[in-house]
């Protein structure tokens, strides 16, 4: 049996080093066979020449260096394409999902199950980082109707069959664990432990977790669509009771004038409402462009104890 890691990195050199040494002792302590896949996603400080160094003396350190940042859900894409084992694990190098949880998840996935998410006990961050956490989460499974697990760590492992159909799936619009849940198959899920991030700060901040939070919205859900149906036909049926009641008024000789200021703000609302109703279909339609140039997800620079297929 052989593992394989997969790990995307980006400016990672504080806690790179102290990542492998850490995985390796874990990996060693199970006698068995494993590769460490690094993804570099478009780092310019020293996370590459670090790993580069190690992967001169272990040939099980693996390195793809993509040609300029592609976000996360490409790196992944691409580590995952170029593993090589019967189960893949994919984790982050922060040290916050402990790599001594591998053993766990290994026996866990050899019961039977093709996917094993792991989720946290208690997520250690700061109290504002917890807030926002909760927030993406709760706007994720409301509006794409994914059944995600609570607590979801990005630590997890999948076998060969799993990575397999993954890879069948070439949108340009990635969200990987709306993917994930999409394929479907035998899933689980084990609590690990998390701790405090060995060194640095996390890349992924509010305003990409809220980014990928309606990138999946878009990508796994019509609901945008439906609300803008909804609410014109509310607006319609409004407008038309408006204009009853101007009549039913008129007809009675109650006297008002509701002048031009009321036209005007009329207007405004209207128009505001119709543009942001033409955004949501524009963001559609931007999504089906994107996807209809059929671009390769990735583009690699250099590969190290990696042989180009």
């Amino acid at each position: 049996m052989k593992l394989s890691l997969v790990v995307p990195v980006y400016y990672e050199e504080e806690v790179i080093a102290q990542f492998i040494l850490e995985t390796s002792e874990a990996l060693a302590q199970l006698g068995i066979s494993y590769e460490i896949v690094f993804i570099d996603d478009g780092s310019t400080d020293n996370t590459v020449q670090i790993i580069k160094k190690q992967a001169k003396e272990d040939t099980r350190l693996k390195l793809i260096e993509l040609s300029y940042n592609h976000g996360k859900q490409a790196a992944l894409t691409a580590g995952i394409t170029h593993a090589k084992g019967e189960y893949v694990l994919y984790m982050d190098p922060d040290l916050q999902d402990p790599p001594k949880e591998i053993a766990r998840f290994i026996r866990e996935i050899e019961k039977g199950y093709d996917l094993v998410f792991g989720v946290r006990k208690e997520k250690k961050d700061s109290f504002v980082n917890r807030i926002f956490s909760k927030i993406f989460w709760s706007v994720l499974r409301k509006f794409t109707g994914l059944q995600l697990p609570k607590g979801l760590a990005v630590m997890r492992i999948f076998n060969r069959r799993f990575a397999d159909q993954f890879l069948r799936y070439k949108e340009q619009n990635r969200f990987i664990e709306g993917i994930f849940m999409h394929i479907g198959l035998r899933q689980t899920h084990i609590e690990i432990e998390q701790r405090p991030r060995f060194a640095g700060t996390s890349k992924f901040n509010f305003r990409k977790k809220m980014e990928l939070a309606f990138n999946a919205i878009f990508d796994f859900s019509e609901l945008p669509l439906k609300l803008a149906l909804k609410m014109g036909v509310f607006f319609i049926i409004f407008g038309i009771l408006i204009l009853l009641a101007i009549v039913i008024l008129k007809i009675t000789i109650v006297d008002f004038q509701s002048g031009w200021p009321s036209i005007i703000g009329a207007m405004i609302i209207s128009t505001g409402i119709l543009l942001f109703f033409i955004g949501i279909a524009a963001l559609y339609i931007g999504k089906i462009y994107k996807e209809s140039k059929s671009r390769p997800l990735f583009s690699i620079k250099e590969l190290t104890n990696i042989e180009d297929e």
